[in-house]
């Protein structure tokens, strides 16, 4: 009876040894894909980018009588219903950008990269919201490395909406940047001509690891494990696949790297690895003393006119 009894707490003990990885894997993962999500409140977003870029108060205001910021919503293939704000330059161009915003952030929130574009540049523009941000459908958030997928249809939306025949740049900061390299190793379509990345991750593992530390003190084993196979069953993709670091290894197009030197929250030692990967042709600019995601912000004119040095020699 006794050694009955023993067997049964061992195995009790055994399964709740390997219940607490995964529920703090299943933890981790809703914190991580479904966290307290400010991209749903749009005027909050439009009151913080006012604040923040005063400019864009009366640029919005101008581009709204004229009727020239404009919505658009399409379907992806499994049936989420997905939005985009366009917005023709003020002279008919082929130039165009499409501008990838970060995590918990939404297309209003890259306005500024818009108004950059748009006004000093030129360029028609789009931005997307990704998937659970502003205005387009998705309960969770996919890192980039599914949103690649919904990015591609925004593509060929762009070339369409902007007369189908356009010279194209793809734009990302952050969490969008990490979704522009990792559709960067696809192939493209004629009309796509560079990138632009701005502080992205190598890969949602390594981001993911580097955040279980920061924020928890944890290791990754075996949390991040178990969070990893249960992405894999639950939204049917990986960390470890989620890489821009390998689609930048297959990328053919020109790409501008951009990240702060004061950066903690997406390293700057991760620009350094995807730069060396990528093959040529290719720029590399350090922000000094820029945080994360804050490049543009501190140094408005000198980003604009490297941006413009970068784009204009692949976009005529």
């Amino acid at each position: 009876m006794r050694k009955k009894r023993l067997i049964i707490r061992c195995i009790i003990a055994f399964c709740i040894v390997l219940l607490i990885p995964f529920l703090g894997g299943q933890y981790m993962l809703d914190y991580s894909l479904k966290p307290e999500n400010r991209g749903r409140d749009l005027d909050s977003s439009w009151q913080y980018m006012f604040e923040k870029y005063p400019y864009l108060s009366s640029w919005k205001d101008s581009l709204e009588k004229a009727g020239a910021l404009k919505d658009t919503f399409i379907y992806s293939p499994d049936g989420v219903k997905l939005h985009s704000y366009f917005i023709p330059a003020s002279e008919k161009t082929k130039k165009t950008a499409l501008i990838i915003h970060g995590y918990t952030d939404n297309a209003i929130r890259m306005m500024m990269i818009g108004y950059m574009y748009n006004k000093k540049l030129g360029f028609n523009i789009l931005l997307p919201d990704l998937r659970n941000s502003g205005l387009s459908g998705g309960n969770s958030i996919q890192m980039g490395w599914l949103d690649r997928i919904d990015v591609r249809l925004w593509m060929d939306v762009t070339n369409s909406i902007f007369g189908d025949s356009t010279k194209m740049v793809l734009h990302g900061i952050s969490m969008g940047a990490a979704t522009v390299m990792m559709e960067s190793g696809d192939d493209q379509p004629k009309y796509v001509k560079c990138f632009v990345e701005d502080c992205g991750y190598t890969s949602v593992w390594d981001e993911f690891k580097l955040q279980l530390k920061e924020e928890f003190g944890l290791p990754s084993f075996p949390i991040l494990d178990a969070a990893n196979m249960l992405c894999q069953m639950e939204y049917g993709w990986n960390f470890k696949e989620a890489s821009a670091l390998k689609q930048v290894a297959k990328c053919k197009l020109p790409m501008f790297f951009i990240h702060g030197d004061g950066d903690t929250y997406v390293p700057t030692s991760m620009v350094y690895k995807l730069y060396e990967t990528k093959a040529a042709p290719k720029k590399l600019w350090i922000v000094p003393g820029a945080k994360h995601a804050m490049s543009y912000y501190d140094y408005t004119e000198e980003y604009t006119k490297k941006v413009k040095t970068f784009v204009d020699k692949y976009i005529r």
